[in-house]
């Protein structure tokens, strides 16, 4: 492959990026995971199923309005109040304040 055949290989990948067609390699937890997110505004659980374009999509989601004790919460898995997701949840990764491993059953009854 010539230089510049290389060049318009990673100019297209970059505008799939942008255009959000193209999927993230280099996020910091792998697709399959079980993961804890914390965005501007909300809390979230669930098993990243992809991350392309501008989003993350989890499977298995809920929403964790309420913690509890933020420390007791990490250590246990257990929540005060949790609401969980019928279907996949796409939350934009510009909203993502930090993505943690979570290593524990995730939450799917409602309380």
């Amino acid at each position: 492959m010539t230089k510049t055949e290389r060049l318009n290989k990673q100019a297209i990948e970059i505008s799939k990026l942008l255009n959000g067609e193209a999927c993230l390699t280099d996020f910091p937890e792998p697709v399959g995971e079980s993961v804890f997110i914390r965005t501007v505004t909300l809390y979230y659980t669930g098993k990243i199923k992809k991350i392309c374009g501008q989003f993350i999509t989890l499977e298995k989601a809920a929403w964790i309005p309420d913690t509890g004790r933020f420390n007791n919460f990490l250590k246990t898995g257990n929540a005060n109040e949790v609401e969980p997701f019928e279907s996949d949840v796409h939350i934009p990764i510009s909203s993502l304040i930090d993505v943690s491993k979570w290593g524990h059953e995730l939450p799917q009854e409602q309380k």
